[in-house]
């Protein structure tokens, strides 16, 4: 192991697959591997609860082969929502290994709610053509999900699993994953693993007000660029367009879910005017990069901050949505009798680490899984509830794939540290909110990229010993953050069209060129290079993604 001056190693461990989140992406691989006899360590820098999982709301997509659905429809959803970037051989192996997630979900405890005659209950949501959204709780499946796999994997009582742990590197030795570097409140740690999988979750810090957790701070991003990974999409952000608003919020908000209007609810300017209809063939119901898009302009026609969602008409609202029920009393707003106030919020990253339907990287030993990964099952725009089912499928998947370097020898890693330059969170996220949210343009992208190079142009190495372990993870998120919108910020600067849930308004239509993805990778002297994949990448599978782990 080579450590660079100043740095202290206060302790080691081993395992054959270091998993880094507690999400479904991570416990579903941990779950796998644990069965494929993988000593498995997750390390977690919050708690069990801590993790976007948890609040989901909407479900489950999987098709409901028995309710008039089909792979094949479903694939179809998933592609038109997806603005032409999907990669259809991903879409199509993810749905069809999602055929089974609910009854691997209730063999691990999982409740899901039931229709009167005993059948999976199920609702549709935004893009779907029917309606094939399994759920629990009403409105609290993410919840239940989470729960499930805590459970199954002992993560409540942290069996096998290291909480308050932050990533700081991934340790390589010539090109290949050796090992984790993590920092604890006991200092730094080295994992020696021949596998580490990324399954950190999104990106919605980079925004003022957000449906994410503190903790989705990008920080798988900036691990796969810093081990030699590309990642693709990300200029991709979707913003969920109804989220609770209340003037002057910042943060995480809670999100009003898409199945309300699945339910029958619909949209209204502050006018009284259901600004959807004629929009999209859906309306209320269209994909959310449209549906977002149709509320910015219309705040910006009217020079409003939010619309309003009448749910008045839904029958026992508060039993079906009681998630959102308790999120709209505690606003002192009764959605039974009231309109709900809602606005756009950053919700989920399209793109990440880009991997193939197992989760392997073009860097051997690395992996990647859920939201942090892209692994072209939802292009320019995620349809929605597709984000669990990825979770759950390539989760699992990504867990199988690391026995496929079980017993490889580690060896030694360069434990180096990551430079910390960063832009102050607020800023950043001011500035991400106004020049590169739901629209943006040339001359924002700019001030932005600019801002961020002058503010990060003397980067240094952060000291070796860390006397505040809190202030030191803080660092490595706001370091991440930056990076990441540097990444973001490029790519939608590229990007001289709108596509799914990048709008730009000096650009307002797409140009069949740019039906491509833009990848990214970082450069040994830590410049971010952006590149256009090729024209037909989309009708094949990338052969570089195949060779993560067997490579």
């Amino acid at each position: 192991m080579t450590v660079p001056s100043g740095v202290s190693v206060a302790w080691e461990a081993s395992a054959d697959l270091v998993v880094v989140g507690g999400g479904v992406a991570g416990l579903s691989a941990a779950a796998a591997a644990r069965r494929k006899g993988l000593r498995v360590l997750t390390v977690s820098k919050g708690g069990p609860l801590d993790t976007a999982t948890q609040y989901a709301q909407g479900g489950i997509a999987v098709p409901g082969l028995d309710h008039g659905d089909s792979v094949e429809s479903h694939v179809a959803d998933t592609c038109d929502a997806g603005g032409g970037l999907c990669v259809p051989s991903a879409v199509r192996s993810i749905v069809a290994g999602g055929l089974g997630t609910a009854a691997t979900l209730q063999s691990l405890g999982a409740l899901f709610d039931r229709d009167s005659g005993g059948d999976l209950a199920r609702t549709r949501e935004g893009g779907h053509s029917v309606r094939r959204i399994i759920h629990a709780g009403g409105d609290a499946t993410g919840a239940e999900v989470q729960r499930a796999l805590n459970a199954s994997a002992g993560a409540e009582v942290g069996h096998g699993v290291l909480f308050g742990a932050a990533a700081v590197r991934i340790l390589l030795n010539r090109g290949e994953v050796v090992g984790l570097l993590v920092v604890t409140d006991q200092g730094f740690g080295v994992v020696h693993s021949p596998v580490v999988l990324l399954a950190t979750g999104g990106l919605g810090q980079l925004y003022s007000c957000s449906t994410n957790p503190p903790g989705a701070t990008a920080d798988g991003i900036a691990l796969a660029l810093d081990a030699g990974a590309e990642i693709a999409d990300l200029e991709f952000v979707q913003f969920h367009p109804t989220v609770l608003f209340a003037a002057g919020s910042s943060g995480r908000r809670p999100l009003v879910s898409e199945a309300v209007r699945g339910e029958g609810a619909h949209l209204l300017d502050q006018d009284g005017v259901r600004f959807m209809t004629g929009v999209h063939p859906l309306g209320d119901l269209a994909p959310r990069d449209v549906v977002s898009r149709a509320i910015a302009e219309r705040l910006h026609a009217t020079g409003t901050d939010h619309v309003l969602l009448d749910a008045r008409s839904i029958d026992n609202f508060h039993l079906r949505f009681p998630t959102v029920t308790a999120s709209c009393l505690a606003a002192g707003i009764d959605p039974r009798e009231q309109l709900i106030p809602v606005a756009p919020a950053a919700h989920y990253s399209c793109g990440g680490i880009v991997t193939d339907v197992w989760g392997r990287t073009e860097v051997p030993g690395l992996l990647a899984a859920g939201e942090v990964a892209r692994t072209g099952l939802h292009g320019a725009n995620r349809l929605a509830s597709n984000s669990l089912l990825e979770g759950l499928v390539v989760g699992e998947r990504a867990g199988t794939a690391a026995a496929e370097r079980l017993g490889r020898r580690t060896g030694d890693g360069d434990v180096d540290l990551p430079r910390t330059a960063s832009v102050p969170r607020d800023r950043l996220q001011h500035m991400m909110t106004e020049l590169a949210g739901v629209v943006r343009d040339g001359i924002g992208l700019d001030r932005i990229a600019s801002a961020v190079e002058a503010e990060t142009s003397e980067a240094g190495h952060h000291g070796g010993t860390v006397d505040d372990t809190a202030h030191y993870r803080r660092v490595l998120e706001d370091r991440a953050l930056t990076l990441t919108a540097s990444a973001l910020v490029g790519a939608a600067a590229s990007r001289r069209e709108s596509r799914g849930c990048h709008t730009r308004r000096d650009f307002s239509s797409a140009d069949n060129d740019m039906r491509r993805s833009i990848r990214t990778r970082q450069a040994p002297d830590g410049q971010l290079e952006s590149r256009f994949e090729s024209p037909s990448f989309r009708d094949e599978v990338s052969r570089n993604s195949m060779v993560g782990v067997n490579g």
